[in-house]
């Protein structure tokens, strides 16, 4: 099979491209990513050599047509992807989400793309107080980031049901792992703790999140990529849930710090409480997780440690400015 992946120097599609290499050391790969903040070329640097690379953006219909060309399957990660940036402003977000899957989704029946899968995300839901979402769950969500990945997940349904194209969408609940950039919870609280930084915590803390190691979702996406029926939504929640503050206490003690270094910031707005996904229809396909997450978390923790020169460059560069404008501090050297 040849592939498409966009988004593929990020977190999570980069973990992907490395997982379907190893699996099928047969398979093309062909990468289109923008290089925005979070897509790094790094993150391919293992198998730079395997891959075909394209620099462009999936809002651009030129870029998604020269990378398209001769793919048997597509696979988009390409996402604005962290929640405060879209508070924000949010008009990047509609432009990745709506307009950029649009594009994709256009080509991809022009050139008659055996597969198309669209990841997507649990904060499509929204929050819930009790119980898990599954796939016939109403889409609720809360934020610009959400709600413009919701309007992505509904195109791509509209193109299944209108014009046949043979889609799916996979949903995953929160990631970690190594590689993620570190604006999001897990990597930022590491390193901040790494530096005897302060580890800011929104409002009491409480926020539920079911956790996802980053390869044990990767594992899902190839699995429904390749099994999964057309049309159909696949959830992939990871097996633990836990509250945010319970996370960061976790990852203080890892790193040998304590608790002083909390700070307690005021809340995100709009800020959802609680996410839970199930996994039963693709536990049904054959998929099981494979890392708890204090093992996983261990295992980030140290990778962090230890890769001094993935993270260096970002928080000496514009992370630093964005962090100070976010939390009111700079971060400490």
């Amino acid at each position: 099979m040849k592939l498409l992946v966009t988004g593929a120097a990020g977190f999570i599609g980069s973990t992907f491209v490395r997982i379907a290499l190893e699996a099928r050391p047969d398979d093309e790969v062909v990468v289109l990513d923008k290089l925005t903040y979070a897509g790094r070329r790094e993150n391919l640097a293992e198998i730079e050599d395997r891959i075909e690379f394209h620099h462009g953006a999936i809002e651009d219909r030129g870029a998604v047509r020269g990378a398209m060309e001769g793919c048997d399957a597509v696979v988009n990660f390409a996402a604005e992807s962290h929640v405060d940036r879209s508070i924000a402003g949010e008009e990047g977000f509609a432009i990745t989400h709506v307009i950029g899957t649009t594009v994709l989704l256009e080509t991809a029946r022009a050139l008659g793309v055996e597969r198309y899968l669209q990841v997507s995300t649990d904060e499509v839901y929204g929050s819930i107080a009790e119980g898990t979402f599954t796939e016939s769950s109403p889409l609720d969500p809360s934020s610009p980031y959400s709600a413009t990945k919701a309007a992505g997940d509904l195109l791509v349904s509209a193109h299944a049901h209108t014009y046949g194209l043979d889609a799916v969408i996979c949903r995953g609940s929160n990631n970690y792992g190594p590689r993620q950039y570190p604006e999001k919870l897990i990597p930022l609280s590491v390193l901040n703790a790494l530096h005897d930084d302060f580890l800011p915590v929104y409002g009491d803390g409480r926020q539920v999140r079911n956790w996802l190691w980053v390869e044990d979702f990767a594992r899902a996406i190839d699995l429904v990529l390749r099994e999964g029926r057309r049309g159909e939504v696949y959830n992939v929640g990871g097996p633990d849930e836990l509250e945010n503050i319970d996370v960061v206490r976790r990852i203080l003690a890892s790193t040998g710090r304590d608790d002083s270094l909390i700070e307690y910031v005021r809340d995100r707005p709009g800020h959802d409480v609680r996410y839970s996904l199930s996994a039963d229809k693709v536990r049904a396909l054959g998929w099981e997780a494979q890392v708890h997450f204090y093992e996983g978390l261990g295992r980030t923790v140290d990778w962090y440690r230890e890769n001094e020169w993935w993270w260096g460059p970002i928080r000496s560069g514009d992370y630093r400015e964005y962090y100070e404008r976010q939390y009111g501090r700079a971060l400490a050297e």
